[in-house]
């Protein structure tokens, strides 16, 4: 398959401009999407862009990757009812740094690669710019109507939408025609809630520059059950294992990012094998045909590729093996002891009777990828059921679980 039948096999493609199956046919392109430091990490919505310009670089494509430093100045207010948070300076260039330390896990940037992927800052030419220079330039070429009619920004103006946003997809199209003058760019992808900004550029570079210029969009990812993706209890899955927004906020580590993926919908499995690994088509295709209780090393090896692509092969392998995690907490239990009392010591049940309860409902599991379930109410929980680091992870349900050693 060539590289657009290779995206929508994956499930990467939701809309297009006409020309984008024959502009990645014809050859090497140079393909950009965009990421706004908003955070010093970024989060697993920026996941799915990130990886459709990793695929297309080992289809033999050269990416970019475009921070907005100056746009973060401003903030997107697509799929927003409120203006965004005004950064400092001084904030977003330590977004900025933590960013590109993300991105190098995805993108090749070195000079041996074969077409090397660029790390580019649209400060860099939005920063330049006169105010009046920029309207002269640029404004002219965005007719009012088609601006109001946005979804976006139909939605903002019911509530409050300040001339400062509205000027955002004026500064995104530009970015596009910037690229396409610096760097022959020819394709943007990006969300689909971001089809009008990223037509806004198409358009911006046919009526300067007399070119053509393609779009792709990305589906805006939901769970089989309707939730909109990495959204958890804690808030939002961020692929840094240090960063947490909020004095309160705990950083998602390797093993927490290692279980969401663990324990995703059944039905959503082969859909994010494609979309969040490098697994051949075929090999997901075997995996996503397991049935039963087989699905769950379709769910290991999701949670396996996923977790080493952004934090590595080692964290990932220790994640698997229930070896690292900051927010799990430790119990130390007089083995041999009974699982019921185990599970109320432990704060995993309020007392041996839900302990019980819980046991008969199959809602008790050990180890760290909650493969054996505990059935038997009068079971004992022994020292031989310790792995090589002294521990066992015992789950009750599927997100609390304390790792327990031999007192």
């Amino acid at each position: 398959m060539d590289a657009f039948e290779t995206l929508r096999a994956r499930g990467f493609i939701k809309q297009h401009t006409e020309g984008a199956a024959a502009l990645l046919a014809q050859g090497p392109v140079t393909v950009y999407a965009g990421f706004d430091p908003t955070a010093p990490s970024l989060h697993i919505g920026h996941l799915l862009p990130v990886m459709m310009l990793a695929h297309l670089q080992r289809l033999g494509h050269r990416p970019i990757a475009l921070i907005g430093g100056a746009t973060a100045m401003i903030g997107d207010p697509t799929g927003r009812d409120e203006a965004r948070r005004i950064l400092s300076p001084e904030t977003i260039e330590v977004n900025k740094a933590g960013l590109r330390s993300q991105l190098a896990r995805f993108l090749d940037f070195s000079a041996s690669a074969e077409r090397p992927a660029l790390l580019l800052d649209n400060a860099e030419w939005l920063c330049a710019f006169g105010y009046i220079d920029f309207l002269r330039e640029v404004g002219v070429h965005f007719p009012m109507m088609p601006m109001l009619n946005k979804a976006s920004v139909k939605l903002r103006l019911e509530k409050g939408m300040s001339f400062l946003e509205f000027n955002y997809q004026l500064l995104q199209g530009y970015d596009f025609l910037e690229l396409y003058r610096r760097q022959g760019c020819t394709l943007q992808v990006g969300g689909d809630d971001q089809w009008g900004n990223i037509v806004s550029g198409v358009d911006l570079i046919r009526r300067v520059e007399g070119a053509r210029a393609q779009a792709i969009t990305l589906p805006l990812l939901t769970t089989a059950e309707g939730k909109k993706m990495g959204k958890t209890a804690g808030g939002a899955l961020w692929l840094s294992s240090s960063y947490a927004p909020g004095p309160g906020d705990k950083p998602v580590t390797p093993y927490d990012f290692y279980q969401y993926w663990l324990n995703v919908d059944d039905r959503d499995v082969g859909r994010f094998l494609r979309l969040f690994t490098f697994l051949p088509l075929d090999e997901i295709a075997r995996l996503e045909a397991l049935e039963g209780a087989e699905i769950r090393a379709a769910k290991r090896a999701l949670a396996l590729e996923v977790t080493a692509i952004v934090h590595g092969r080692e964290a990932a392998d220790r994640a698997a093996q229930g070896q690292v995690s900051a927010a799990m907490p430790v119990h130390a239990a007089a083995l041999p002891e009974r699982l019921v009392v185990v599970l109320a010591d432990a704060g995993l049940c309020a007392s041996r009777g839900e302990a019980r309860r819980k046991i008969a409902g199959g809602a008790v599991r050990l180890g760290a990828d909650r493969a054996e379930r505990v059935g038997d109410v009068d079971a004992v929980l022994g020292p031989e059921r310790l792995t090589e680091d002294g521990s066992v992870v015992l789950w009750c349900g599927r997100k609390k679980a304390v790792r327990i050693q031999k007192a």
